[in-house]
């Protein structure tokens, strides 16, 4: 029987997802009086609250309960950094429209959603900072403290650089429009206990939140997930208030409480992708060659830190992208705004660092008339003294010039990249582009002590297997792919092995399945619990049958113990007769990897992803419309442990990034109030958005290091970046209308708008 890992295999709810038998939180059956919850929002971006008066709310028909912060036993507060800068309730102050003030339970979803709206709230205005100018116009603080990077003397450097140049690009956030909205569902127990349904990436600090709340201890909480319908970063702080909110409510009416916010309610309370502004600053030589980057990357990060420390840290961290900088000078400042507590996104800050580094390489290569693949190229990393990062880690497993080389040939990129320019010549409406950008991404949390993982593997005494990890599934393949690992390491099918719901019963402290290390970290605690009950298992057959233990072998659903085979269900019930333990907590920790902040020096990056991509546009220059022809992508996974499950997160983060950077766009009006918060004023991605001409391959021939899960490499966040190419592209067309030789250097989201805007002044400039 061939092994299962490295193999293409469907994703383990496929066919119930496409025939919606996948059984979602909302999907569940529920008790018998069941109630519903809905939240209070504010409408006030900053102000004191004068009055809360809520008697109408009480009286409106059905409803049960209305809690505020006095119904909470224990703290006020779900802050993931601890900071006590997030209440669950607002109490005197609101600091952005849309934060919650109370909570109505109902009978029906429909009754506690209508009485939400009927407080009376007496506010007195205060001054607020809504964007990143305004906030810097303020003063305004810093959520968190920032980070600087710093190697060598990089203002020396730039004194002496034969040219240099300074810019500033505006990247607008993202929000992440899960196709499964916030979703909480609590069922109260004996005692203190109760159990929580949620659709969170981190049922562990869902735990911790809601036994903080009640304020009862860890163990009284039970926090399960199946599945999500989405998540992307949205799911692993955001879930806390809707987790808290139905626990309060359960416990305090002792009735299963669930809350589902409606998509406008979701989407004004819940954090976004920071939008940021970078002022960058570079010295560089006539072949492009960089000397001296100096960085300051601001960002909005909303009325609390939530995650914005370590999202504005790897921003830093990313700012080289691909890139060697002799001398560098980074800062983050992560700017206090009243608007929504901005939060995880897929990337973490990653993607906001890479396009500040396409950005300067954009501009040099304007301002000396080359390709803006030619300066890329002259600024790799390479395997010398030119690989050490501004966080000073030694880059070792640098492939990127491979990568970029090959699909530079695969792509035709130099052959219609000529064609397009001699296109462009002819002038006309419609103008093109095209653009080959790489990514560099390094893996692994950079809060060294998220790098670790736990699973638990029985072997029941029929030969079936059950598998449980501390991971989450939303839909990204990791629970296949674990089930893969385990599959082989009995030398089973997968049909023998049942993959269970994530439970903090089950596994305790889970981390935050993110930083797109879900199938590294619990892969490999997987495996560790399988190789336990191995190793008891050929100790009772060598034994029992006399052999050594090289000759006893997992495979094709038997065991061979010397000269002896059995079916793998006949020498598991020998084991159990045997009194063999057959089950086993697995564990796993990143290894090698360290990071002082204070110093900004460390290794906090076990290995580095890689991957480029060539995106061909064509827009229109009357109306600022485009559309993405065709993008080639070849992409790092290492030995892919399923390609299939890898391709599609390829393709579908490079869409999403593409959403993000194209058409997304969030807009807050002179109130506060988020206006783009709904499918009918916030465009993601469609099908018909899809590139006519889509060609994803792997890069098959890459391989990671042994201590990582089969030599695989991360597939969830890298990939997202490789729509720099887009924006690129788009750079190009633009930049036609005044023969290149001025940078559009356009913001994101590159709306039609933005398009129309730059070709005007393109034009306006002297172009054609």
């Amino acid at each position: 029987m061939n092994k299962v890992t490295h193999t293409s295999v469907a994703h383990d709810s496929a066919e119930k997802h496409v025939s919606g038998r996948a059984t979602y939180i909302d999907d569940m059956v529920e008790p018998a009086c069941t109630c519903h919850a809905s939240l209070g929002l504010s409408e006030r971006a900053h102000a004191k609250i004068i009055s809360l008066d809520l008697e109408t709310v009480r009286g409106a028909p059905g409803v049960v309960a209305v809690l505020t912060e006095k119904d909470i036993p224990g703290h006020n507060d779900i802050s993931p950094t601890g900071l006590n800068d997030e209440p669950v309730f607002a109490t005197d102050e609101v600091q952005f429209f849309g934060q919650p003030l109370f909570c109505v339970v109902a009978e029906t979803r429909e009754q506690a959603r209508r009485a939400a709206r009927l407080a009376k709230v007496v506010y007195e205005d205060l001054p607020g900072a809504l964007t990143i100018a305004q906030a810097e116009e303020a003063g305004s603080a810093l959520v968190t403290a920032p980070l600087t990077l710093r190697r060598s003397d990089a203002e020396k450097a730039m004194e002496s650089a034969r040219h240099s140049l300074s810019g500033t690009m505006e990247i607008g956030g993202q929000d992440h429009f899960y196709l499964e909205g916030q979703i909480a569902f609590a069922i109260p127990g004996e005692d203190e206990d109760v159990t929580v349904y949620s659709s969170t990436q981190h049922p562990s600090e869902v735990q911790h939140m809601v036994a903080g709340a009640l304020n009862v201890r860890s163990n009284a909480v039970t926090v399960k997930v199946r599945r999500m319908g989405g998540g992307f970063g949205g799911k692993e702080t955001q879930s806390n208030l809707f987790a808290v909110a139905a626990a309060l409510a359960a416990k305090k009416l002792g009735r299963a409480v669930k809350i589902r916010p409606d998509r406008d309610d979701d989407m004004v309370a819940t954090g976004k992708r920071h939008d940021f502004v970078v002022a960058y600053e570079v010295g560089y030589d006539e072949s492009g060659k960089i000397s001296a980057v100096k960085g300051d990357f601001a960002a909005r990060c909303g009325f609390s830190a939530d995650l914005s420390g370590p999202v504005t840290d790897r921003a830093l961290f990313h700012a080289d992208n691909a890139y060697f900088y002799p001398a560098v000078e980074l800062k983050s400042r992560p700017l206090k705004t009243n608007t929504v507590s901005n939060t995880a996104f897929r990337g973490f800050g990653g993607p906001q660092g890479v396009l500040g580094a396409e950005r300067i390489i954009e501009e040099i290569a304007y301002a000396l008339g080359k390709d803006p693949l030619e300066v890329r190229k002259a600024n790799f990393y390479g395997t010398d003294s030119d690989n050490i990062t501004p966080y000073h880690q030694e880059v070792t497993d640098n492939i990127i010039q491979r990568i970029v080389d090959e699909l530079e040939a695969s792509s035709d990129y130099q052959k219609r990249r000529e064609e397009i320019v001699a296109f462009n010549k002819t002038g006309g409406i419609i103008r093109r582009g095209i653009a080959l950008t790489p990514v560099k991404f390094g893996i692994s949390f950079t809060a060294t002590w998220y790098n670790q993982a736990g699973a638990l593997v029985h072997i029941y005494s029929d030969g079936s297997v059950h598998l449980n990890h501390g991971g989450t599934e939303m839909g990204q393949g990791l629970n296949i792919k674990v089930a893969q690992v385990v599959a082989d390491a009995f030398g089973l099918s997968l049909a023998e092995i049942k993959i269970t719901a994530t439970a903090t019963d089950k596994v305790p402290n889970t981390s935050a399945t993110a930083a797109s290390s879900g199938s590294d970290l619990n892969g490999m605690a997987a495996l560790n619990g399988a190789e336990q009950i191995k190793a008891r298992l050929v100790a009772f057959a060598t034994e029992k049958y006399g052999c050594s233990a090289n000759e006893v072998n997992f495979a094709g659903g038997r065991v061979q113990a010397g000269a002896e085979g059995f079916a793998f269900a006949d020498f598991i019930k020998q084991a159990y007769m045997g009194r063999v333990q057959l089950s086993a907590s697995g564990f796993y920790k990143t290894p090698d990897i360290h990071w002082d902040r204070d110093k900004g020096e460390g290794r906090p990056f076990f290995y580095f992803a890689y991957g480029a991509s060539v995106s061909e546009v064509s827009i229109d220059t009357l109306t600022g419309e485009y559309m993405v022809d065709r993008v080639d992508i070849l992409h790092d996974v290492g030995k892919s442990l399923n390609p299939a499950i890898d391709r599609g997160q390829v393709e579908g983060g490079f869409i999403q990034g593409m959403g993000w950077l194209t058409s997304e766009e969030l807009f807050w009006n002179e109130e506060g109030r988020l206006m783009s918060h709904a499918p009918s004023t916030y465009k993601i991605p469609l099908a018909s958005d899809v590139p006519r001409i889509f060609n994803v391959e792997l890069a098959e021939w890459s391989t990671n290091p042994e201590r990582t899960i089969k030599r695989s490499k991360a597939v969830g966040e890298p990939p997202l970046m490789l729509a720099a190419s887009v924006v690129e592209a788009v750079s190009m067309a633009v930049a036609s209308v005044a023969d290149y030789k001025i940078c559009p250097c356009l913001d994101t989201p590159v709306t039609p708008e933005r398009v129309l805007m730059a070709v005007t002044r393109l034009q306006g400039a002297g172009g054609r």
